[in-house]
């Protein structure tokens, strides 16, 4: 818990502060809070704030659907949100703004709720730590840049290069001369980063018309990974409308370009302090090798929660670059769990699965979860491919949202990290927002049925 300390050093170096910003993330990932001013701002490090408990479990338009009973059922109650200790940071795109994460907890017990992905993801971690593992992990994610105006239907539209002033028509990967092309756009999501302590790193060019990727650095505690990852999507796409552009997560918002992924980077530390995964150990490639198998186990269960939408599995294509098959593989982009050119403690696994806007603390958590179950039950992962694994699509895995709820609703081994109900509440939030979608008829159904 905080206290009004923190507050009091932070006004003290930032006296020019007016608002604070009391930041949640929901279930798909969007942030959801309060703003307040001055005056409320130490009462809230002592004592909190109220806000509707159901937040946590509120759809990508923010309805809910009474979940398991949670919403309408039991009367909307109220949680209490309490700032989490060293996360208070000013707002560099708000004059006066300060902003700091919370999490929920109930009001009268002050523990925290079982459904948000945030407690989900720390019941997680605390399940490895009491096992004598210490999951490493880092976060890269994939985005573009648009035009602030849409075109037909609302479709998106290529970004204007800060240069030139043309519309974006393909990507350069790896491209130096499109990073300093953007530099001005690139430099103020930096400045951004450092004033909010997101340790962003390297970034790059990507395939995509507009299309880049941030790095975050690698961390021991997956829960301020997931939090760091979070708020980037949040300072990226604020930092950006500065310059008359916006920033989308979506995966696949242009469907003749390349899809944006989260891939994250994992690595297991043991009750040693030392990398399971170092190939020098005599049981490391074993030990890696196990927790690929775990990752390979969980693949089909976890789908719905690394491709939250319809749109992501857009990104499912054979020749892609993208996952369509369980292989794994070392140095090579076309399999779903790739070990990168690495030896020693940087020895790890690089899970591609996930879409841009898929949940961190929910994909962080599957990703810890199959790879200690791979782990501890010694699985194995088969031989590593050695060529192009994305000819065809495997089709024993769940390549639609609704076939992958089901995968989730019938998981028999996430629960056990995850939480045995949670599965299922997520399934009925996301079975409402795909119910709801489907009520809205397209252009091209009129086009092909009319």
């Amino acid at each position: 818990m905080t206290d009004s300390s923190e507050l009091d050093r932070f006004l003290a170096e930032n006296p020019a502060t007016t608002h604070l910003d009391a930041v949640l993330f929901d279930l798909c990932g969007n942030a959801y809070g309060k703003r307040m001013p001055r005056a409320h701002m130490a009462r809230f490090f002592d004592a909190g704030s109220p806000i509707c408990a159901a937040m946590s479990l509120v759809d990508v338009q923010g309805n809910t659907a009474d979940p398991m009973g949670y919403g309408f059922s039991d009367g909307d109650p109220d949680a209490n949100i309490r700032p989490v200790p060293g996360t208070l940071v000013a707002v560099p795109w708000g004059d006066g703004l300060a902003q700091v994460l919370c999490e929920p907890r109930h009001a009268v017990t002050g523990e925290t709720f079982w459904y948000d992905p945030r407690s989900v993801l720390a019941r997680t971690v605390a399940l490895l730590h009491a096992a004598g593992l210490r999951p490493v992990v880092a976060v890269e994610l994939e985005f573009y840049l648009i035009d602030q105006q849409r075109g037909e239907d609302g479709a998106p539209l290529p970004v204007r290069s800060p240069l030139t002033g043309s519309a974006e028509s393909g990507g350069k990967v790896l491209s130096l001369a499109k990073l300093d092309e953007y530099q001005p756009v690139i430099s103020a999501i930096e400045a951004a980063c450092r004033i909010q302590n997101l340790p962003s790193s390297t970034i790059i060019s990507e395939y995509g018309a507009g299309q880049f990727e941030i790095n975050l650095e690698h961390r021991d505690d997956p829960v301020r990974a997931a939090d760091e990852a979070c708020l980037l999507r949040r300072v990226v796409q604020s930092a950006v409308r500065g310059f008359g552009m916006e920033a989308t997560f979506l995966s696949k918002p242009f469907p003749d370009q390349a899809g944006s992924g989260m891939h994250i980077h994992a690595s297991m530390l043991g009750p040693d302090g030392e990398s399971l995964f170092d190939d020098r150990r005599p049981d490391g490639q074993k030990t890696i090798g196990h927790a690929v198998a775990g990752l390979q186990a969980t693949m089909a269960e976890g789908m719905a929660l690394f491709a939250p939408n319809l749109n992501v599995f857009r990104r499912f294509t054979a020749n892609n670059f993208t996952p369509v098959t369980r292989d794994w593989g070392e140095n090579n982009r076309s399999v779903a769990f790739r070990v990168p050119v690495s030896s020693g403690a940087s020895r790890r696994i690089e899970h591609r699965i996930s879409g841009a806007e898929a949940n961190p603390y929910l994909a962080l958590a599957a990703v810890l979860a199959g790879m200690h179950h791979g782990i501890e039950n010694r699985l194995d992962p088969g031989a590593a491919h050695t060529g192009n694994a994305g000819i065809e699509i495997d089709p024993a895995l769940p390549m639609t949202p609704w076939d992958a709820l089901r995968a989730l609703r019938a998981a028999t081994i996430l629960p056990r990290w995850l939480g045995d109900d949670y599965p299922a509440i997520y399934a009925s939030v996301k079975e409402a927002e795909f119910a709801a979608f489907m009520q809205q008829i397209s252009r091209r159904e009129y086009d092909w049925y009319l």
